[in-house]
């Protein structure tokens, strides 16, 4: 009888390679994240609380979970999950606005430097036009504009040149204040008027779904063709 030897098959090679060090748990990548990333309140928006309530969709009621504002600007989709900010598109909001704030994206009202127990001041002043080469134009090329300023300081006093329009308000007729959010003071024929920060003032509505949304359209349409077949041959 013959003996045959039968060498063992070596193992793989991967079986003695060291298994890479797992990464950061994602709890933990608040921890390296710069300060630099976190950019400064604004006059408008001073605190997480104001933050999350005039994004809206209700994250106000969260307010209480994120006090402070390094903390809005660091926690993780995990952590907001695990402080019970849910649904997971509510936390997906949260994130969109953050990112959209840290690059200076703001709603309305978030320019405003003036600002005042939550209350903004704007009215319309005439400011000259610039030329194209960066001069100004003179007293007789004038623009209608409405600019942020404190409500007790004369027109006379105000430094033109180094007023910025506000985003997203626009003058109507011969001086009307026109935008959201915009109260006209009474008496002033709508050339002076406040914004006032409320809730849900930069909220982002949802689209209605139809047939279940995109993802479900499919099964959802063809479900409802065959219940109409079905009740066709009945």
């Amino acid at each position: 009888m013959k003996l045959i030897n039968i060498r063992p098959r070596s193992l793989p090679v991967s079986i003695f390679v060291t298994p890479p060090k797992p990464q950061s748990a994602p709890h933990n990548l608040h921890r390296h994240i710069s300060t630099s990333q976190i950019p400064p309140p604004t006059p408008f928006v001073p605190d997480s609380k104001t933050f999350l309530s005039v994004i809206g969709r209700n994250l106000s009621q969260h307010a209480a979970k994120i006090p402070t504002w390094e903390s809005l600007f660091s926690l993780t989709s995990v952590q907001l999950r695990k402080l019970g900010v849910e649904p997971a598109r509510t936390r997906r909001y949260l994130l969109w606005w953050r990112e959209r704030f840290r690059k200076g994206l703001y709603g309305i009202g978030g320019d405003l430097k003036d600002v005042k127990d939550s209350v903004a001041h704007v009215r319309v002043v005439d400011m000259p036009r610039e030329r194209s080469t960066g001069a100004y134009a003179g007293p007789d090329a004038m623009r209608k504009v409405v600019v942020n300023v404190p409500p007790d300081v004369p027109v006379s006093e105000l430094r033109l040149r180094e007023l910025k329009p506000v985003s997203g308000l626009k003058v109507l007729g011969a001086r009307t204040i026109a935008g959201p959010f915009v109260e006209a003071m009474k008496g002033t024929s709508g050339s002076i008027a406040t914004i006032k920060v409320q809730e849900g003032m930069w909220e982002q509505r949802r689209g209605q779904k139809i047939d279940g949304g995109e993802r479900r359209k499919v099964q959802v349409r063809r479900k409802r063709k065959l219940e109409e077949i079905r009740k066709a041959r009945a």
